[in-house]
């Protein structure tokens, strides 16, 4: 097997053929590449990209209907309107699991605990003060959000 050989180009040599092309001596970048015996497949293109003025190399120009222009930047718009909102209620849900942590380290309880049975404990579950509560609680669901606030507010205004 033969040794591989690497060819190495001067500054002024790729500058020298950057110009012959740019000048129009070469119609295509395979005709300079043939004149100068340059191997690499891409070697010229690197160097018009690097030296030239990039009139030379392919543009890319994208041909839309008009309401397909506008559709695309609505969508654009309304992902980042999503992405906003989704931002926001991620953080409300940051916020209010730190706000149950609280309210049951305040009623000494475990968040687990309160969870799986959030009326373990509260007033209404025991006689006389079950009417504190009457009307407060909807039925069916889970309670735990309309549970800690109404302890929260009683606690609060009971500390007071």
């Amino acid at each position: 097997m033969g040794q591989r050989i690497v060819y190495r180009y001067s500054e002024g040599f790729k500058r020298q053929v950057v110009e012959d092309l740019e000048r129009g001596r070469f119609d295509t970048i395979e005709a300079a590449q043939r004149h100068y015996d340059i191997t690499g497949h891409g070697t010229v293109s690197q160097w018009l990209s690097r030296y030239g003025k990039n009139n030379l190399r392919a543009k890319v120009v994208r041909v839309a209907k008009p309401d397909e222009a506008d559709r695309i930047r609505e969508l654009k718009r309304q992902v980042s309107d999503l992405q906003r909102a989704l931002g926001q209620t991620q953080a409300e849900k940051v916020l209010n699991e730190e706000y149950l942590k609280l309210a049951c380290a305040r009623l000494g309880q475990d968040v687990e605990t309160f969870k799986k049975n959030p009326l373990d404990g509260h007033p209404c579950r025991h006689g006389p003060t079950a009417a504190m509560c009457e009307g407060v609680m909807p039925s069916g669901g889970d309670h735990a959000t309309e549970l800690l606030q109404t302890t929260l507010s009683s606690r609060v205004s009971n500390d007071q």
